[in-house]
């Protein structure tokens, strides 16, 4: 029997995985030839066949769900072995990282300061927008780690959990405070956005129809709004806590606060990859000690 190679281990579970060559040449970035090629050079080494090719789908035989099995526990213990043995300061590769601009104008930096000590010469790049978007990327393939309003309902996606972003009421200081919502404009989340969806209807359910909304891509243009005096504004508290001290903005309550932002770092679970996680882990850990 000819030895068996890790790629074509990995191949195979990922094609068992989603039951398909092309969803699999999808996720390991490669041709469809690649893989049937990879699948057929691990059923000559094991001289078995290992998908039933009639259904006209890829389902495994008797003797590849045996293999499933073997493989499994063989790529979890590769990713033991790169977990705990590999020299992290030695991983050099490119991680492309897209974040919330609440997370990019908060903990971002720690973040980002975090992953360098724990991977000296990991190559990163940072993209910043709204969380729809970052879905989409990060389906596509286009990033590896999402930070964003979430967590992703789908199954191919792990979501890390991070502490919940409280929101806030800001006004500019020395003018009243409104106690009627419905009298001033409110600067908050852009349109196409969970949060302002949210606000608009707990909004529309208190204060009726009438509300005005800014809604705004740019936290930093919402901010200088209510610092203006222009509008009223439904913050992350721990943005506007800063501006706070310095002056620049009062808190009010009008008796009612919006629900907190729920965030998670997400990643494709297929294929796995030790430093994608452990850079998951790593912002959890930064956001719990900004809370």
């Amino acid at each position: 029997m000819s030895r068996l190679k890790l790629e074509h281990l990995r191949t195979f579970l990922t094609v068992a995985h989603f039951n398909s060559v092309s969803r699999a040449a999808d996720v390991l970035n490669l041709t469809q030839p690649a893989v049937t090629s990879r699948i057929k050079s691990l059923e000559d080494a094991l001289n078995t066949a290992l998908f039933d090719r009639s259904t006209g789908g890829m389902r495994l035989t008797k003797r590849g769900d045996m293999l499933l099995q073997y493989a499994t526990q063989f790529q979890q213990l590769s990713e033991l072995v790169e977990r705990n043995i590999v020299d992290s300061s030695g991983v050099d590769r490119l991680m492309r990282l897209g974040v919330s601009e609440t997370i990019a104008q908060s903990w971002l930096p720690d973040f980002v300061g975090a992953l360098r000590a724990a991977y000296p010469v990991l190559k990163i790049e940072i993209s910043v927008d709204i969380s729809i978007n970052l879905r989409e990327q990060l389906l596509g393939r286009e990033i590896d780690l999402a930070i964003l309003l979430g967590p992703i309902s789908d199954f191919t996606v792990d979501n890390v959990i991070l502490p919940d972003v409280p929101l806030g009421w800001f006004s500019a200081p020395g003018i009243a405070a409104p106690t009627d919502l419905a009298s001033i404009p409110i600067a908050t989340y852009a349109r196409n956005t969970r949060p302002f969806r949210e606000l608009r209807a707990a909004l529309f359910e208190r204060f009726g129809p009438d509300i005005s909304m800014f809604p705004s891509s740019s936290l930093s243009s919402c901010f200088r709004m209510v610092e203006a005096g222009l509008a009223v504004g439904a913050l992350p508290v721990s943005l506007g806590t800063a501006l706070v001290k310095e002056g620049k903005l009062a808190r009010f309550d009008p008796g009612w606060t919006p629900e907190p932002l729920k965030f998670s770092a997400s990643y494709l679970g297929e294929p796995r990859s030790q430093l994608i996680e452990r850079a998951a882990k790593i912002a959890e850990s930064t956001a719990a000690a900004r809370v």
